[in-house]
């Protein structure tokens, strides 16, 4: 099963190779990784996909925890989140293809960002199997190269990271309002 676990973690140089490195000791294999500043410019958020059972992903929260840079650690994965990845990815559009590329790329709501004489590049934000989905319509076009970020993720709702107690359940969302 995949997992996508959220560290918070102190912004200080080493952080990101010591928290890898302490995985990669214990075979733990990293699907998707992300980093990035959050709100507080002392702490950055990691964001880890990982595949394992519940046995598994427990001894990575458990060593994640040990660090003593790592501030928290959150399986997103037991909560109401929103998640996305992001591509850039260079297509072949010679032979009279670019109108049928911009046409695809309007179904799936991604925006040309570069063209070139015989290519685009294509810029896509969404959920994991939108972006493969998108490189499935693309391969017979010609793919020139692509690049893909780690998944980020955000709890749903009014609540931060800060407020999950990771053995509860996340609070309902509140009702809809009616007008």
């Amino acid at each position: 099963m995949k997992h996508v676990l959220s560290a918070l973690v102190v912004n200080q140089p080493g952080v990101l190779a010591h928290i890898t490195g302490m995985l990669a000791s214990r075979a733990f294999n990293i699907d998707s990784l992300a980093v990035g500043a959050t709100e507080n410019p002392e702490l950055s958020r990691m964001t880890f996909v990982v595949h394992g059972d519940e046995k598994t992903l427990d001894q990575v929260r458990k060593q994640l925890e040990k660090i003593v840079t790592v501030v928290r650690v959150i399986d997103f994965s037991k909560e109401n989140f929103v998640e996305r990845d992001l591509m850039l990815i260079k297509v072949t559009t010679d032979g009279g293809k670019r109108s049928e590329v911009h046409e695809l790329v309007d179904i799936f709501r991604a925006k040309i960002v570069d063209v070139g004489p015989i290519h685009v590049m294509i810029e896509i934000a969404g959920q994991e199997r939108k972006i493969e989905a998108f490189i499935d319509v693309m391969r017979p076009y010609g793919i020139i190269e692509l690049v893909r970020t780690g998944r980020i993720a955000l709890l749903r709702s009014a609540a931060s990271s800060d407020d999950v107690d990771d053995d509860q359940p996340s609070p309902e969302p509140p009702p809809e309002a009616t007008v």
